[in-house]
Protein backbone atom coordinates (compact mmCIF):
# COMPACT_ATOMS: atom_id res chain seq x y z
CA UNK A 1 0.00 0.00 0.00
CA UNK A 2 1.23 3.47 -0.87
CA UNK A 3 1.19 6.49 1.38
CA UNK A 4 -0.65 9.60 0.19
CA UNK A 5 2.60 11.35 -0.78
CA UNK A 6 3.92 8.28 -2.60
CA UNK A 7 0.67 8.04 -4.59
CA UNK A 8 0.77 11.78 -5.34
CA UNK A 9 4.31 11.51 -6.67
CA UNK A 10 3.60 8.44 -8.79
CA UNK A 11 0.49 10.15 -10.19
CA UNK A 12 2.48 13.29 -11.02
CA UNK A 13 5.27 11.33 -12.73
CA UNK A 14 2.74 9.28 -14.70
CA UNK A 15 0.85 12.37 -15.92
CA UNK A 16 4.04 14.18 -16.94
CA UNK A 17 5.30 11.14 -18.83
CA UNK A 18 2.01 10.91 -20.72
CA UNK A 19 2.05 14.63 -21.52
CA UNK A 20 5.74 15.26 -22.27
CA UNK A 21 7.26 11.83 -22.84
CA UNK A 22 9.83 12.48 -20.09
CA UNK A 23 9.59 12.42 -16.30
CA UNK A 24 9.62 15.69 -14.35
CA UNK A 25 12.78 17.03 -12.74
CA UNK A 26 13.33 16.66 -9.00
CA UNK A 27 12.68 20.40 -8.61
CA UNK A 28 9.35 20.03 -10.39
CA UNK A 29 8.46 17.05 -8.19
CA UNK A 30 9.36 19.04 -5.07
CA UNK A 31 7.16 21.96 -6.11
CA UNK A 32 4.26 19.71 -7.14
CA UNK A 33 4.24 17.97 -3.76
CA UNK A 34 4.95 21.20 -1.84
CA UNK A 35 8.04 19.78 -0.16
CA UNK A 36 10.79 21.93 1.28
CA UNK A 37 13.74 19.98 -0.09
CA UNK A 38 14.62 17.42 -2.75
CA UNK A 39 15.71 14.97 -0.05
CA UNK A 40 12.03 14.21 0.53
CA UNK A 41 11.64 13.40 -3.17
CA UNK A 42 14.64 11.07 -3.00
CA UNK A 43 12.99 9.19 -0.12
CA UNK A 44 9.68 8.89 -1.99
CA UNK A 45 11.43 7.72 -5.17
CA UNK A 46 13.31 5.09 -3.15
CA UNK A 47 10.08 3.93 -1.51
CA UNK A 48 8.31 3.60 -4.88
CA UNK A 49 11.27 1.66 -6.24
CA UNK A 50 11.33 -0.69 -3.23
CA UNK A 51 7.60 -1.36 -3.72
CA UNK A 52 8.13 -2.21 -7.38
CA UNK A 53 6.23 0.68 -8.98
CA UNK A 54 9.24 2.33 -10.63
CA UNK A 55 12.79 1.40 -11.54
CA UNK A 56 15.77 3.72 -11.85
CA UNK A 57 18.01 2.70 -14.73
CA UNK A 58 21.72 2.54 -13.98
CA UNK A 59 24.21 4.62 -15.97
CA UNK A 60 21.49 6.76 -17.53
CA UNK A 61 20.81 10.38 -16.69
CA UNK A 62 17.66 10.60 -14.54
CA UNK A 63 16.02 7.66 -16.32
CA UNK A 64 12.90 6.35 -14.58
CA UNK A 65 11.01 3.27 -15.69
CA UNK A 66 7.38 2.95 -14.58
CA UNK A 67 6.95 -0.75 -13.92
CA UNK A 68 3.37 -0.83 -12.69
CA UNK A 69 0.57 1.38 -11.43
CA UNK A 70 -1.80 0.88 -8.50
CA UNK A 71 -5.43 0.11 -9.27
CA UNK A 72 -6.39 3.73 -8.63
CA UNK A 73 -4.24 4.79 -11.59
CA UNK A 74 -4.80 1.88 -13.95
CA UNK A 75 -7.16 3.92 -16.15
CA UNK A 76 -4.45 6.57 -16.56
CA UNK A 77 -1.79 4.19 -17.81
CA UNK A 78 -0.16 4.98 -21.15
CA UNK A 79 -1.18 1.60 -22.55
CA UNK A 80 -4.85 2.46 -22.11
CA UNK A 81 -4.37 5.53 -24.34
CA UNK A 82 -2.84 3.72 -27.28
CA UNK A 83 0.77 4.31 -26.24
CA UNK A 84 3.06 1.36 -26.99
CA UNK A 85 5.57 1.06 -24.14
CA UNK A 86 8.73 -1.00 -24.16
CA UNK A 87 8.09 -4.55 -23.00
CA UNK A 88 10.69 -6.08 -20.69
CA UNK A 89 10.76 -9.88 -20.85
CA UNK A 90 11.12 -11.99 -17.72
CA UNK A 91 14.07 -14.24 -16.91
CA UNK A 92 12.13 -17.44 -17.62
CA UNK A 93 10.78 -17.83 -21.19
CA UNK A 94 7.97 -20.14 -20.03
CA UNK A 95 6.65 -17.65 -17.49
CA UNK A 96 3.88 -15.20 -18.29
CA UNK A 97 5.30 -11.89 -19.45
CA UNK A 98 5.28 -9.13 -16.83
CA UNK A 99 3.26 -5.96 -17.14
CA UNK A 100 4.44 -3.70 -19.91
CA UNK A 101 6.89 -1.12 -18.61
CA UNK A 102 7.42 2.41 -19.77
CA UNK A 103 11.09 3.31 -20.14
CA UNK A 104 11.79 7.01 -20.18
CA UNK A 105 15.23 8.51 -20.53
CA UNK A 106 15.93 12.21 -20.28
CA UNK A 107 18.04 13.54 -23.15
CA UNK A 108 21.70 14.06 -22.32
CA UNK A 109 24.14 16.62 -23.68
CA UNK A 110 27.86 16.01 -24.16
CA UNK A 111 29.95 18.65 -22.38
CA UNK A 112 33.74 19.04 -22.47
CA UNK A 113 35.54 18.34 -19.19
CA UNK A 114 38.14 21.08 -18.97
CA UNK A 115 40.43 19.23 -16.56
CA UNK A 116 40.45 19.67 -12.78
CA UNK A 117 39.44 22.66 -10.64
CA UNK A 118 40.66 23.18 -7.09
CA UNK A 119 38.19 23.20 -4.23
CA UNK A 120 41.01 24.15 -1.89
CA UNK A 121 44.17 26.07 -2.62
CA UNK A 122 43.92 27.45 -6.18
CA UNK A 123 45.71 25.51 -8.90
CA UNK A 124 46.84 26.58 -12.33
CA UNK A 125 44.01 27.64 -14.63
CA UNK A 126 42.83 24.89 -16.98
CA UNK A 127 41.84 25.47 -20.59
CA UNK A 128 42.37 22.11 -22.32
CA UNK A 129 39.64 19.54 -22.83
CA UNK A 130 40.49 16.17 -21.26
CA UNK A 131 37.32 14.27 -22.24
CA UNK A 132 33.55 14.66 -22.55
CA UNK A 133 30.80 13.82 -20.08
CA UNK A 134 27.06 13.22 -20.66
CA UNK A 135 24.91 15.67 -18.69
CA UNK A 136 21.07 15.72 -18.41
CA UNK A 137 19.78 18.56 -20.56
CA UNK A 138 17.55 19.68 -17.68
CA UNK A 139 20.68 20.46 -15.67
CA UNK A 140 21.78 23.17 -18.08
CA UNK A 141 20.79 26.68 -17.09
CA UNK A 142 20.21 29.68 -19.34
CA UNK A 143 21.25 30.11 -22.95
CA UNK A 144 25.02 30.39 -22.46
CA UNK A 145 27.72 27.82 -23.11
CA UNK A 146 28.44 25.17 -20.52
CA UNK A 147 31.44 23.07 -19.59
CA UNK A 148 32.41 20.62 -16.86
CA UNK A 149 35.29 20.40 -14.39
CA UNK A 150 36.49 17.64 -12.09
CA UNK A 151 36.80 18.79 -8.49
CA UNK A 152 40.05 18.37 -6.58
CA UNK A 153 40.03 19.00 -2.83
CA UNK A 154 37.56 19.24 0.03
CA UNK A 155 37.06 22.96 0.64
CA UNK A 156 33.44 22.87 -0.61
CA UNK A 157 32.23 19.73 1.18
CA UNK A 158 29.63 21.57 3.27
CA UNK A 159 28.08 22.76 0.00
CA UNK A 160 27.77 19.09 -1.04
CA UNK A 161 30.77 19.19 -3.41
CA UNK A 162 33.28 16.40 -2.81
CA UNK A 163 36.70 15.53 -4.14
CA UNK A 164 36.26 13.72 -7.48
CA UNK A 165 32.84 15.19 -8.27
CA UNK A 166 32.23 16.69 -11.72
CA UNK A 167 30.67 20.16 -11.62
CA UNK A 168 28.68 21.65 -14.49
CA UNK A 169 29.46 25.32 -15.11
CA UNK A 170 27.60 27.90 -17.17
CA UNK A 171 29.98 30.42 -18.71
CA UNK A 172 29.44 33.93 -17.34
CA UNK A 173 31.59 36.85 -16.25
CA UNK A 174 29.17 38.06 -13.56
CA UNK A 175 27.92 36.58 -10.30
CA UNK A 176 25.56 37.39 -7.46
CA UNK A 177 26.59 37.22 -3.82
CA UNK A 178 26.32 33.62 -2.67
CA UNK A 179 26.86 32.05 -6.09
CA UNK A 180 29.41 29.24 -6.35
CA UNK A 181 31.72 30.25 -9.16
CA UNK A 182 34.85 29.36 -11.05
CA UNK A 183 37.13 32.27 -10.22
CA UNK A 184 40.37 33.10 -12.02
CA UNK A 185 42.71 34.62 -9.45
CA UNK A 186 45.42 37.03 -10.58
CA UNK A 187 45.23 35.74 -14.13
CA UNK A 188 46.64 32.25 -13.64
CA UNK A 189 45.01 30.38 -10.75
CA UNK A 190 41.51 28.90 -10.87
CA UNK A 191 39.38 27.86 -7.92
CA UNK A 192 35.79 26.88 -7.11
CA UNK A 193 34.41 29.04 -4.30
CA UNK A 194 31.38 30.97 -3.09
CA UNK A 195 31.43 34.54 -4.36
CA UNK A 196 30.90 37.62 -2.20
CA UNK A 197 31.42 41.24 -3.24
CA UNK A 198 31.63 44.20 -0.88
CA UNK A 199 32.25 47.41 -2.84
CA UNK A 200 35.70 46.94 -4.43
CA UNK A 201 36.61 43.83 -2.44
CA UNK A 202 35.82 40.25 -3.48
CA UNK A 203 35.73 37.40 -0.98
CA UNK A 204 36.11 33.79 -2.12
CA UNK A 205 34.56 31.66 0.61
CA UNK A 206 35.19 27.98 1.23
CA UNK A 207 32.45 25.68 2.53
CA UNK A 208 34.75 23.97 5.00
CA UNK A 209 35.81 25.57 8.31
CA UNK A 210 39.35 24.25 7.78
CA UNK A 211 39.84 26.82 4.99
CA UNK A 212 39.94 30.58 5.44
CA UNK A 213 38.05 33.04 3.28
CA UNK A 214 40.40 34.77 0.84
CA UNK A 215 40.02 38.45 0.00
CA UNK A 216 41.05 40.16 -3.23
CA UNK A 217 40.67 43.50 -4.92
CA UNK A 218 38.16 43.70 -7.74
CA UNK A 219 40.83 43.61 -10.44
CA UNK A 220 42.45 40.42 -9.08
CA UNK A 221 39.47 38.14 -9.66
CA UNK A 222 37.61 37.29 -12.86
CA UNK A 223 34.48 35.15 -12.77
CA UNK A 224 34.61 32.49 -15.49
CA UNK A 225 31.41 30.60 -14.76
CA UNK A 226 28.70 29.76 -12.26
CA UNK A 227 27.87 26.33 -10.85
CA UNK A 228 24.58 24.92 -12.19
CA UNK A 229 24.91 21.18 -11.58
CA UNK A 230 26.94 18.33 -10.12
CA UNK A 231 27.59 14.73 -11.14
CA UNK A 232 28.84 12.15 -8.66
CA UNK A 233 30.11 8.65 -9.36
CA UNK A 234 29.72 6.03 -6.64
Amino acid sequence: MLTRKQLELLTFINKRVQRDGVPPSFDEMKEALDLRSKSGIHRLITALEERGFIRRLAHRARAIEIVKLPEALEGQSPASQGFQPQVIDGDRPDAAPPRAALSVEVAAVELPVMGRIAAGVPIEAISEVSHNVAVPSQMLSGKGSHYALEVKGDSMIEAGINDGDVVVIRETSTAENGDIVVALVEGHEATLKRFRRNKSTIALEAANPAYETRFFSDDQVKVQGRLVGLIRNY
